[in-house]
Formats: structure tokens, C-alpha cells, sequence
């Protein structure tokens, strides 16, 4: 009796995983269709969460991929790659942020340049507004 019911507990541990990846998983399509987050940027988040479905599945691989990276206690395989999972995702951003810094940096002095020649335009027009015309 013992063994069903951990056996009925390990199913319901193991459905609820599921579930919650799936929602997950559809939480970010839904975010990419309704254009709230880029596809660049989404790729990282569905790549995690079908590796999360797949092992939420495949209970044993956790085993399997715990013992070939020499982990004695499968769970922590799994924190192991929740962990890889967030500073790839965190060094993702962090490579948008700073090329979009570069960006914001670049647009800056384009748009200082034009200031400056708006004001040349105007002073000059201002000086001799005969030639500013065209007369």
C-alpha cells in the first residue's frame, strides 16, 4: 500500500511539472504573438522550458544526465541547469543592454550634430535673410 501511494505521489509531482511547463511554455508564446517580447529574445525562454518539459517527462534522464556529470544526487542536475539557464539568460541581456547602449550612445551625438547644424542654419539666416530665401 505503501508503494502506491509514493507511486501516486511521484505521478502527481511529476503531472503538476508538466503542467506548470506547458503554462510556461504558453505564457511566452502568448507574450511573442501578442509582439510583447521579441522572438530574439524569447528563444532562450522556450529553449529552457522544452529542456524542463523534456526532463518533467523523462524522469530518468535526470538520473542519466546527473551520473554522466558525475552528480551523486540527481536533483541537484536540475538546479544545475536551472542555474546555467539563468546566467545564459542573464548574459544574454546583458549583451542587448550594452549593444543597445551603444545605440542610445551613437544616437545621441548624431542627433547633437544635427542640433548644432540646425542652429548654424538659423544664426546664418538670421545674418543675411536675402540668401536664406533663394533671392
Amino acid at each position: 500500500m505503501k508503494n502506491l501511494m509514493e507511486h501516486i505521489i511521484d505521478n502527481r509531482i511529476q503531472v503538476i511539472a508538466i503542467a506548470c511547463n506547458l503554462v510556461f511554455l504558453y505564457f511566452v508564446i502568448n507574450l511573442v504573438r501578442k509582439k510583447r517580447i521579441k522572438e530574439e529574445y524569447s528563444l532562450l525562454w522556450i529553449l529552457f522550458c522544452i529542456v524542463f518539459l523534456v526532463f518533467s517527462f523523462w524522469r530518468e534522464g535526470l538520473e542519466v544526465l546527473a551520473s554522466w556529470l558525475g552528480i551523486f544526487y540527481a536533483p541537484m542536475a536540475f538546479l544545475l541547469i536551472l542555474i546555467l539557464g539563468i546566467l545564459s539568460i542573464l548574459i544574454h541581456y546583458s549583451v542587448v543592454i550594452s549593444r543597445m547602449s551603444e545605440q542610445n550612445k551613437s544616437l545621441i551625438q548624431e542627433l547633437g550634430l544635427l542640433k548644432t547644424e540646425v542652429r548654424q542654419l538659423k544664426k546664418n539666416e538670421d545674418k543675411d535673410p536675402d540668401t536664406a530665401n533663394g533671392s
